[in-house]
């Protein structure tokens, strides 16, 4: 996208260099890797099979049908039975330009279904292009963007000459929250990840108040939201947007909603932050197809979101049976994926050798901060049965023996 003259001049201000602010201009969707989770995706599943065939330009390899992918925390049920039903119905009329029947709904049912005010909720194509553009709206290379380590994204705002600061997860893997506003007490974002990405994990109401009580008064909290609906609507963080607190949530129809491909997301903040994000990006963008989904599963989510998380509960609980049978170390997790390590067995190790035999994990290296941990989406049953079988022969066969010179 194009920035505004004044913009340009604002993020110089800031202390973005000219280098920078055209990088920013390009898009900052384009320059940051923490786009979605399937920007990652070719990447790892290239390097566990770099002879794959690849279908075009930042698409996967091709694969033999019979592969389990369970790397990129999609939902193997896609869209809801209502969902499809409310694409059927106005596909007919997607020769228009314009929004048709329910999808004049969204917009309302984004606002009323979290409780906030008109304004206050603003729908993107995927929360992932909000999410790289709070960067260049709230951040500059003296206000720094803070998040957990291991946490998603890593921080790609270097790329645009941010400042990132990475604080490590406390023991029980939430956010610690009082080393975060130690590390910057003038950041200009408190990025938190909740569950986290890729451990799983909460991290408690009290500790994003304590970031609101301590962070300077003009930066904010980011709360990513993206896996909350697996862990219930107590740990939501919503309410704080209502309240017109410091708060900006993110949220998106990728995971429970399995809408990953149709690309749809959420920003619930106050007006004002609505305002400085849409110097960067204005959100929108739907298609018809798009909007019709997301609108009749927001409608549909009092009996989806329960039926859906006891579907996964039951496929997490078969691999949760196995890896303790085996001695695999895990952590449990409330979202759609876990963090698991093999003994004498990197992550890259384990990777590689569970590519070999067809199952397709998350890439090695995302988290340098745990070189012996690799996270696993929670599949259907059948994959994660497949899971099963081949976790089961990778621990039996153990690491890869080393050629003495």
């Amino acid at each position: 996208m194009s920035l505004t003259r004044k913009v340009q001049e604002e993020l110089l201000e800031r202390g973005y260099s000219r280098r920078n602010v055209a990088r920013i201009a390009l898009g900052a969707a384009a320059a940051l890797p923490f786009f979605h989770e399937f920007a990652f995706a070719p990447h790892a599943l290239a390097q566990d099979n770099p002879d794959a065939p690849a279908r075009g330009r930042g698409m996967r390899p091709a694969y033999d049908p019979d592969a389990v992918v369970i790397g990129s925390n999609e939902n193997p049920m896609g869209p809801t039975t209502q969902g499809l039903e409310a694409i059927s119905k106005v596909s007919p009329l997607a020769w228009r330009y314009g929004p048709q029947g329910d999808n004049n709904l969204l917009q309302g049912l984004v606002e009323s279904t979290e409780g906030v005010k008109p304004g206050y909720g603003v729908v993107f194509p995927g929360s992932g292009p909000a999410l790289s553009n709070l960067m260049p709206a709230f951040t500059s290379p003296t206000r720094s963007w803070v998040m957990g380590a291991p946490g998603y994204g890593q921080g790609g705002g270097r790329g645009i000459g941010a400042k990132v600061i990475k604080v490590p997860l406390r023991k029980d893997y939430s956010h610690d929250v009082e080393a975060m506003i130690k590390a910057d007490p003038n950041a200009g974002v408190y990025y938190i990840c909740n569950p986290n990405n890729p451990t799983g994990t909460l991290t408690p109401r009290k500790d994003m108040e304590y970031i609101l009580a301590n962070k300077p008064k003009d930066a904010v909290l980011v709360i990513d939201e993206a896996y909350i609906h697996f862990s219930g609507r107590d740990n939501m963080s919503t309410d704080l947007v209502a309240k017109d607190k410091d708060v900006i949530v993110l949220r998106t129809f990728s995971k429970i909603y399995g809408m990953a491909g149709l690309r749809a997301g959420i920003v619930y903040a106050k007006p004002e932050y609505q305002a400085q994000l849409a110097k960067f990006d204005r959100g929108g963008n739907l298609s018809v197809a798009t909007m019709a989904c997301a609108a009749a599963s927001l409608k549909a989510s009092a009996t989806v979101i329960p039926e859906r998380v006891a579907v996964y509960q039951k496929n997490r609980a078969l691999a949760y049976d196995q890896m303790a049978k085996l001695g695999v170390s895990y952590i449990p997790t409330v979202g759609n994926f876990f963090m698991m390590s093999v003994k004498g067995m990197t992550a890259a190790q384990v990777g590689n050798a569970m590519a070999a035999k067809k199952v397709h994990l998350a890439g090695a290296n995302r988290w340098p901060e745990w070189p012996n941990h690799i996270r696993v989406t929670v599949g259907s049953f059948d994959e994660m049965t497949k899971f099963n079988a081949a976790l089961a022969q990778v621990v039996k066969e153990g690491p890869p023996s080393v050629a003495k010179g």
